[in-house]
């Protein structure tokens, strides 16, 4: 078996458009989450949402390119040029051998609200023939791979919220085992939509809030829902021998996945927790010889409280209630809001860091902590600790359980 390395990252956030400033506001308790602006919300009755601010596709892809695609693979292009241009990789490895495991939950739903509207008001010839190839949700990895000239594997993972960290993971998979030497494995999303607000807020997903301050509210007893985000993650997993041997720096050793099914309804977690436990349980494996003070996890912690709860219990399976209660972690879409597909990667991206650095992201406005959410979330300020491993999960619609598990680099 191969020994799996993270060699670059990327990242554009609702708070931050890049890893430096992305991990800067995490650790300054920035809070992303405001006001939508690329629409009017007046008859929605959902108004809040952590939007991309500020970006510019142009800085990596040319205008025409930008035409012809949706954002959420601009989002994609621009967070997996910036990990393939900090891992240096490019140019430095056989075409065969770089794959591409990269996803989305939604793929290019603005396009397909536009492109509808434009049926309805004025006819199936005006329907632009560009509507499929920047709807469908697989394009953010084809665009990847066209553009890194990546021949080996290209795999789109939709696994609703839980589709980036399959991604990475199965991307680890795939390198461990020997079918490719590298993989730009992340997700990405661009879902803030009248029509994606008013469904999400119809399955009562949301937190109606209207205060930036109090609306995306992990482990806090007034969660109500998440509030959505968008954008892009990307982490370049290389073979270790390879890395090695081009003299790549290495931020971390990816040493564990799991991945399960609840098999138990398409919305809502299974509240005793079972499989969620068992795909932390199996990701964290390779951590056993390691004290819980040891580690981080960046929870999925979406502020919904039955995931709050189930999370929560998830982690006390998983560890034994006395060690998960010695466990550092928190939730970074606290500050981010919920990237839905692309929430994984971000947060796998937040898991490294921390271990990079040394810090422990908060979970911001953790005022009222709901008392079944009783482990440390790090409430409000991020805190220094000298981890060695960490966890990221994801939980998704449909019962989607993954985790990913890293160690501080060498």
């Amino acid at each position: 078996m191969n020994r799996v390395v993270v060699t670059g990252m990327g990242a554009v956030t609702p708070v931050g458009n890049d890893v430096k400033s992305y991990w800067e506001g995490l650790i300054s308790g920035k809070n992303g989450i405001d006001f939508i602006k690329r629409f009017d919300t007046e008859n929605i009755g959902y108004r809040l949402g952590g939007e991309v601010k500020d970006f510019h596709p142009e800085i990596y892809m040319d205008r025409m390119s930008v035409k012809k695609t949706d954002r959420f693979v601009q989002f994609a292009i621009c967070a997996a040029q910036e990990a393939m241009d900090d891992s240096e990789i490019i140019d430095k490895i056989d075409s065969k051998d770089l794959a591409v495991y990269f996803g989305s939950s939604i793929g290019g739903y603005e396009t397909n609200c536009n492109e509808h509207l434009n049926l309805i008001n004025r006819g199936a010839k005006r329907v632009s023939p560009m509507f499929i190839p920047k709807m469908i949700s697989n394009m953010a990895a084809g665009n990847i791979a066209i553009r890194f000239n990546a021949h080996g594997p290209c795999i789109s993972v939709s696994t609703a919220c839980a589709t980036a960290t399959n991604a990475i993971g199965e991307g680890y998979r795939a390198v461990k085992h020997g079918y490719a030497k590298a993989a730009i494995c992340g997700g990405s999303e661009a879902a803030i939509t009248p029509l994606s607000l008013a469904g999400f807020g119809s399955c009562m997903a949301l937190n109606p809030s209207d205060d930036p301050k109090a609306a995306s509210l992990p482990f806090d007893k007034r969660h109500g829902g998440f509030v959505m985000g968008e954008g892009a993650g990307a982490l370049i997993l290389e073979e270790y021998e390879h890395a090695k041997a081009r003299g790549a720096k290495i931020y971390a050793e990816v040493v564990g996945y799991g991945s399960t099914c609840d098999a138990f309804h398409i919305t809502a977690p299974e509240e005793e927790a079972k499989e969620s436990s068992r795909a932390i349980y199996e990701a964290a494996e390779a951590l056993r010889d390691l004290a819980p003070e040891d580690i981080y996890v960046n929870a999925h912690g979406t502020g919904t409280p039955l995931n709050d709860k189930t999370e929560t219990k998830a982690l006390k399976k998983a560890f034994g209630e006395d060690a998960a209660k010695r466990l550092h972690i928190s939730s970074t879409k606290s500050m981010t809001g919920h990237l839905l597909g692309a929430a994984g990667a971000i947060e796998a991206v937040a898991a490294v860091m921390a271990l990079k650095e040394g810090i422990i992201p908060p979970t911001i406005n953790l005022v009222e902590p709901d008392e079944e959410c009783d482990l440390n979330y790090t409430p409000n300020e991020a805190v220094k600790a000298d981890i060695k491993a960490a966890l990221s999960t994801s939980l998704g619609f449909g019962g989607h359980n993954a985790c990913v598990a890293f160690k501080r680099g060498e």
